[in-house]
């Protein structure tokens, strides 16, 4: 599963609310989530969170608990690295993409994965 980490924190209520007062939380809310969805499901779960405005930024992954973290490089968004990610991985493994965005819906499903809005 491939997350669009800032997209799903604006699109949840629950964590909508957050990103007013601390967008750190409501982002560390959602990994916690997502830790959480990956220790019941066992898919493994890619988070993707836009940095494409951080000037220099070379992008960077980690694990958080169980699941992967991703943040993007500079001049790169989360539905570009999705995209490619989609793309590359698609065709070999059963896809599923967790965002609200139209657009990057139907990139997706054109990449033959399934989605999650």
């Amino acid at each position: 599963m491939i997350v669009d980490g800032y997209n799903i924190v604006h699109a949840w209520d629950e964590l909508k609310c957050l990103v007013e007062d601390n967008l750190e939380g409501a982002r560390i809310k959602l990994l916690d989530i997502l830790s959480n969805y990956q220790a019941f499901t066992k898919l493994e779960v890619i988070v993707v969170f836009d940095a494409y405005k951080v000037v220099g930024n070379p992008g960077s992954a980690m694990k958080y608990h169980n699941i992967n973290v991703v943040y993007t490089k500079e001049a790169e968004t989360a539905d570009q690295y999705i995209e490619k990610l989609a793309h590359k991985i698609g065709g070999k493994y059963r896809v599923t993409v967790a965002t609200s965005d139209g657009l990057e819906q139907l990139i997706i499903r054109s990449q033959g994965c399934l989605l999650l809005s």
